[in-house]
């Protein structure tokens, strides 16, 4: 079945049994062109609290449809394929949060959004890539500390302490995305031989020698705004984050030029998620397989760091 058709039968059975689609900038681009509301995990997160929809299919990755559960205990959350999870919230444990707890008392735990549901009921705030900094110095100045446990991104955490002079303590000192953390010094120097003109943009998920090589340093939706808000005519911009945001913006803004800085800016486990999948749930709404159900304690633990960062941003 051609793709265009399956995107139809989509538009028209979401709207025939109260679903709401969310989908993060990451997704293949069909399944971007489908949703009600695209965009990165603050302002899905925002969106998946003020549904009124009773079914939630969540294009995105584990952690992603584990918040939208914790947002919305009542109603029905689906991930297309479960087996789309995100390896950085691996590198952090709920019991890893509570030594690092044990080894530096009184420091308040700050765990990117980008986390397992068990490891934000352990934390004290949530973060995005977008407000990262700010939720640092907020919470630091609550605590009054002069240092955050921050995690499971060792390059984000980075990026945090340079922006806001707080000390953040790494949990753990590996945990990275191995999609930003790919890009190096060369593929840098090479895009801006390659075009000279262009303004860089890269995600803060990426090393600190990759992110002083560039023009614009912001998550997906900064990015997006960035580029949106440019008046210029004729403007180009290279892309330092996996390639999906990239396909939307070349959609969405037709009179720029995008460069993407290295092939190798691909989420497999993003990808996981298909138009075909998309349309097989729709027909099994109520099949256990693709529900994101997280527990009642953990919700309510989980979601006092969350509206704690909802209230920061």
């Amino acid at each position: 079945m051609a793709v265009k058709q399956i995107q139809e039968e989509i538009l028209t059975l979401k709207k025939e049994q109260d679903v709401v689609i969310l989908a993060h900038y990451y997704q293949p681009i069909e399944i971007q062109e489908i949703a009600d509301h695209l965009g990165g995990s603050l302002g899905l997160s925002r969106l998946a609290n003020k549904t009124d929809k009773n079914y939630i299919i969540f294009a995105g990755v584990d952690f992603m449809a584990e918040t939208a559960s914790i947002l919305n205990q009542n109603k029905k959350v689906l991930i297309p394929n479960p087996e789309s999870c995100c390896p950085m919230a691996a590198y952090l444990t709920a019991d890893k949060v509570k030594e690092y707890r044990i080894n530096n008392p009184n420091l308040p735990v700050v765990v990117y959004i980008n986390s397992t549901a068990a490891v934000k009921a352990e934390s004290d705030i949530c973060c995005t890539s977008a407000n990262a900094v700010k939720i640092v110095k907020r919470i630091s100045s609550e605590f009054n500390t002069k240092a955050v446990l921050f995690g499971p991104d060792a390059n984000l955490a980075d990026y945090s302490e340079q922006k806001s002079g707080i000390k953040c303590i790494k949990m753990p000192e590996e945990g990275n995305c191995y999609v930003h953390s790919q890009l190096t010094i060369e593929d840098m120097e090479k895009i801006r031989i390659a075009h000279p003109k262009s303004q860089i943009l890269v995600h803060p998920e990426c090393i600190r020698e990759v992110r002083e090589l560039a023009d614009f340093i912001g998550s997906t939706g900064q990015m997006y705004n960035l580029v949106k808000n440019n008046t210029t005519l004729e403007s180009d911009f290279c892309i330092g984050t996996e390639r999906g945001l990239m396909e939307r913006m070349v959609q969405d803004f037709p009179n720029k030029n995008f460069h993407l800085i290295s092939e190798k800016l691909l989420c497999y486990n993003m990808k996981k998620n298909t138009i075909e999948l998309m349309r097989y749930v729709l027909d099994h709404l109520d099949d256990p397989m693709f529900e994101v159900k997280v527990p009642p304690e953990i919700a309510k633990k989980a979601l006092k760091p969350i509206e704690k960062m909802l209230e920061y941003s």
